[in-house]
């Protein structure tokens, strides 16, 4: 499956793993994001990360299923 990237702003200084997960619509629910993250399927940054509650800041980048999401901040 070809990678689509794509940015997601957020309003607050940074944001934890499962809650851009659910925000950005990569998983349904907070439970699906904590199973998807223990399966290792989820990278940060290209490295597998394992941690529901690692927070990420703007510019990291999060891989699941083939989709890319940066963090952005959005405008004050």
């Amino acid at each position: 499956m070809e990678n689509q990237a794509r940015t997601v702003a957020i309003h607050t200084d940074c944001i934890t793993l499962g809650q851009l997960l659910k925000f950005a619509g990569l998983v349904q629910t907070g439970g699906e994001a904590k199973a998807r993250i223990e399966a290792g399927e989820v990278r940060v940054n290209g490295a597998p990360c394992a941690a529901r509650g690692h927070k990420l800041f703007p510019g990291d980048r999060v891989t699941l299923g083939g989709q890319t999401v940066t963090v952005g901040k959005a405008p004050a």
